[in-house]
């Protein structure tokens, strides 16, 4: 859910490319000839569900992808978008749910290509499709919750421990408006929210991670995190015939456009968070994702107490760079305010019940696990 170049994101431009110019694009580009393709919503690329109808090269294999065309602010950084795409090829080859890239004429994993009539360059990359539905669109259990915690510390582990790449470095993003330490630079763009009970909330939120978790960064254990599991970056699929107790398996792990040097605990407040969202149970949410990611990665005693906070962060982020991003793209405000929908009540309920109820709940929840087998595995399904 990249918005734009560092801590600016209003300077993105959105690609704007017809269908006939992105079916124009696959052949020119890849060499694949387009049976059909659609529109697939993003933040702030443009994405395409693209069927080929055979590789000119005759090869067997997948013949669904998606087209992703990269918004013109990122694109200014191939380095950081191949050092992403790497990683994706490395958590594929270890096992993860994670896309490939097709590769373009040329042999490279991704193209320059100009793609708009201001002549902004976009970086192409072709996809391979992932099956499967987005945890926004079920009723999640707390058997998912604890594999998607386990999955957000399994990736980040395996990204610390294993992923080797010359560019790594490019990952160290210290303006990003995204990683969740820079929750402080939402102070310029709160104007958005205007004067409400909301921004009043904001404003505590940002004032009480300056103190208390900004601090504690330096006792946190740094990894590369994912940055965005969020209810649409994660799909499911499921071969369980209850309906009353469904198995879900991941199936796919969208989305690495946020990809950044962080800290493990980033990874889980963020899962947590995306989690709450849809919830009937949004409080309930947080003890199960907790005790599947500590059942890889435990968390340190200075890490769970910033917890509520880094969660409330990210809703903090969310909420105002998508009502700063909407005010300047309308046409995509009902994708961009997917998170407001319920993520100010959510935040606010937080705040009402106070940290020490909240993570009283959290912390219970992910105790009892320790006293029981853990829920199934997501390969059960």
């Amino acid at each position: 859910m990249s918005s734009g170049n560092d801590c600016q994101p209003q300077t993105f431009t959105k690609p704007a490319l017809s269908e006939k110019e992105a079916a124009e694009l696959v052949d020119r580009v890849f060499g694949l000839n387009v049976s059909w393709l659609r529109p697939l919503p993003s933040y702030d690329d443009q994405n395409f569900h693209v069927c080929v109808s055979g590789n000119n090269d005759g090869a067997e294999g997948a013949n669904e992808y998606v087209l992703k065309i990269t918004n013109s602010a990122d694109s200014q950084e191939p380095e950081l978008i191949q050092v992403q795409t790497q990683a994706m090829m490395f958590l594929s080859a270890e096992g993860f749910p994670s896309a490939t890239p097709y590769l373009t004429k040329d042999g490279s994993i991704m193209s320059l290509e100009s793609g708009d009539p201001g002549n902004k360059k976009h970086v192409v990359r072709l996809l391979s499709y992932l099956p499967g539905m987005p945890v926004a669109k079920i009723a999640t259990n707390a058997q998912l919750l604890y594999e998607i915690g386990k999955l957000a510390a399994s990736l980040d582990k395996a990204l610390a421990e294993k992923f080797h790449h010359p560019s790594v470095k490019s990952l160290h993003r210290g303006q990003f408006i995204w990683n969740l330490a820079n929750v402080p630079l939402l102070e310029q763009y709160i104007y958005a929210l205007g004067q409400n009970k909301y921004r009043a909330v904001v404003e505590q939120v940002i004032e009480q991670f300056k103190g208390k978790v900004i601090p504690k960064l330096s006792s946190f254990r740094a990894c590369i995190n994912h940055g965005d599991l969020n209810d649409h970056n994660i799909l499911v699929d499921c071969s369980s015939a209850s309906l009353e107790n469904p198995q879900y398996r991941v199936s796919g792990i969208l989305d690495f456009s946020d990809m950044s040097y962080g800290y493990y605990v980033f990874e889980v407040a963020i899962a947590i968070m995306y989690m709450m969202i849809e919830s009937p149970d949004p409080l309930g949410v947080g003890g199960h994702v907790l005790a599947g990611f500590e059942s890889v990665v435990p968390l340190t005693a200075e890490e769970r107490g910033a917890l509520f906070l880094l969660v409330s962060g990210r809703f903090a982020q969310s909420l105002v760079i998508a009502a700063h991003t909407a005010l300047l793209y309308p046409e995509n405000k009902e994708y961009l305010m997917i998170t407001a929908k319920t993520g100010w009540k959510h935040l606010m309920t937080m705040f009402e019940m106070g940290q020490e109820a909240v993570e009283k709940k959290w912390f219970e929840t992910a105790q009892a696990y320790t006293h029981r087998a853990p829920a199934p595995s997501v390969g059960g399904c």
